[in-house]
């Protein structure tokens, strides 16, 4: 009896696993819940230290995002440059994947390693509904980033003219 299973070869392993992120990216929600019921492990993660959960966030993918944190996936792990999936999700302004991540587990209050949080990152880039639903769920508007600066600050440096109103109208 012939044993017909043989290991991968690095090379083969590489891009399976480039082919396991682009599902991700593309955000095939169904070939994503096949292979984690197969075992594979929902925080891999690429060469830039994203995870799946990273990249379907980023990419805009609710059902993957979904899927994923279904599959035990950690809203938490940051990318190499510090960045967590809710803040690319807010950076991106989709309001639907920021609130799947917060569901399955995101700290509203998370950041980055420079202190950015999602708050500041939806604010300098003028997603209103981000910052109305971040606050609602406990987001300070008050925090401060290692530099000092608050969300307010940040959408005043970008110009975010909507942004600006708001978190003065709510600062008040």
């Amino acid at each position: 009896m012939s044993d017909k299973s043989r290991q991968m070869t690095p090379e083969e392993a590489a891009e399976f696993a480039e082919q396991v992120f682009n599902k991700a990216r593309e955000g095939d929600a169904a070939m994503m819940a096949a292979l984690l019921t197969k075992g594979l492990p929902p925080n891999l993660r690429n060469h830039k230290g994203d995870t799946l959960l990273m990249l379907a966030a980023y990419h805009g993918h609710v059902d993957t995002v979904k899927v994923l944190l279904e599959h035990k996936a950690d809203p938490e792990i940051r990318n190499d440059n510090g960045q967590s999936p809710i803040a690319g999700a807010a950076f991106k302004g989709d309001l639907a994947v920021v609130a799947a991540l917060v569901e399955g587990g995101a700290q509203v209050e998370g950041s980055s390693f420079d202190g950015r949080t999602a708050l500041m990152m939806a604010a300098m880039f003028n997603r209103v509904a981000i910052v109305d639903y971040l606050v609602s769920k406990g987001a300070d508007p008050k925090a401060k980033d290692a530099n000092g600066i608050t969300a307010l600050e940040a959408a005043k440096t970008m110009g975010a003219a909507d942004t600006i109103a708001q978190l003065e109208k709510l600062l008040g």
